[in-house]
């Protein structure tokens, strides 16, 4: 499962009615739930929030809480 999998879970949503209001397929909201190598596009993502009533920003720090710069890259740019 994804983290946006998860997250839809978690918040015990209707993922058809989700997919209704985000317009987009059932068909597609349960790959971006299930398959990690299936990738989420920003509009999807922003439509997805919406239709959750949810902030935008919320959303993608919940599905990208993992995602991090090796440390190298981490500093600051001149």
């Amino acid at each position: 499962m994804t983290e946006l999998g998860l997250f839809l879970t978690k918040r015990s949503v209707n993922k058809a009615e989700i997919a209704r209001r985000a317009e987009i397929s059932k068909s597609r909201l349960t790959q971006l739930s299930n398959n990690p190598t299936t990738k989420l596009t920003a509009e999807e993502l922003f439509k997805i929030a919406l239709a959750m009533s949810i902030k935008p920003c919320d959303l993608l720090m919940e599905v990208c809480k993992n995602v991090t710069l090796k440390e190298q890259d981490k500093s600051p740019l001149s």
